[in-house]
């Protein structure tokens, strides 16, 4: 699980510079909570971009946690890149006035797909890329909203497991708090990713690294001392969760179709 961090650092900053030049733009737009994640693409993007080149959104609801606004502010104010608050209350609160009975999991859906819209709604205005924030082990546990935040034009962090963003992030001096306070989306008060979870990011980064990079069968797995039940839970999640890792299934009925036979790099023409 360990990282070469100055490898790493340089693939990741040249990533994102050679994805957003061979599109014709020349900045990036990101959603900033405060978390580590996007901390440390906001880091990334300023050191392959230039600071004047990243704008960062922050986008609080009423229930936000003031510790998050308060950690964004210190990750703009160390880059100084450009920033904009913008409250996302207003929308939220006048959407559930006609649904009351909204489940916290339902509202902190719509949440983030609210803050998406906005970010690509900036992105259109800025001439800017939306820059991803979702690590590989949300990612693999679908631990993430469609369309939401799971939504970007690039994602710098999509191969690194949380542990990893950590290692990446201590090394380019993301502000302390950030690092130590407890992995949370602050979609609603007192949530957390691990308490949601069930189990720890360094558990399952260790499970999700030996189950999916070495591809390690059950009998693999049990042997390294992983749990049958553990197994079962995190496997359910990962084949669940497919269809957010995946574009639209498109039914054929062409001799081409789109993402099956119609297949070009990204860059295809230019």
């Amino acid at each position: 699980m360990k990282i070469n961090v100055p490898l790493v650092r340089r693939m990741l900053t040249g990533f994102i510079r050679n994805e957003v030049q061979k599109t014709g733009h020349e900045r990036v737009v990101v959603g900033l909570s405060g978390g580590i994640d996007s901390s440390l693409s906001t880091y990334l993007a300023a050191e392959a971009l230039g600071p004047e080149q990243v704008l960062s959104l922050i986008m609080p609801y009423r229930t936000s946690s003031p510790q998050s606004l308060d950690d964004a502010g210190k990750v703009v104010s160390a880059l100084g890149i450009r920033s904009r608050i913008v409250d996302i209350t207003p929308m939220i609160d006048s959407y559930f006035a006609t649904f009351p009975e909204a489940d916290p999991v339902r509202r902190g859906n719509k949440m983030a797909r609210e803050r998406m819209t906005i970010l690509y709604d900036f992105s259109m205005a800025e001439k800017a890329l939306v820059l991803g924030t979702s690590n590989k082990t949300e990612l693999l546990l679908g631990y993430g909203t469609l369309h939401g935040d799971m939504a970007s034009a690039i994602n710098p962090l999509g191969d690194l497991y949380k542990t990893q963003v950590r290692q990446l992030a201590e090394a380019m001096g993301i502000p302390e708090p950030i690092l130590r306070k407890p992995p949370s989306a602050d979609l609603w008060q007192g949530q957390s990713d691990e308490g949601e979870l069930g189990f720890t990011y360094e558990e399952v980064d260790r499970l999700l690294y030996y189950m999916v990079d070495r591809r390690y069968n059950e009998e693999q797995l049990q042997d390294l001392g992983f749990e049958a039940g553990f197994i079962a839970r995190v496997t359910k999640r990962i084949q669940g969760s497919q269809y957010k890792r995946r574009l639209p299934v498109i039914a054929k009925i062409s001799n081409r179709t789109i993402d099956r036979d119609f297949r070009y790099a990204r860059d295809w023409g230019r």
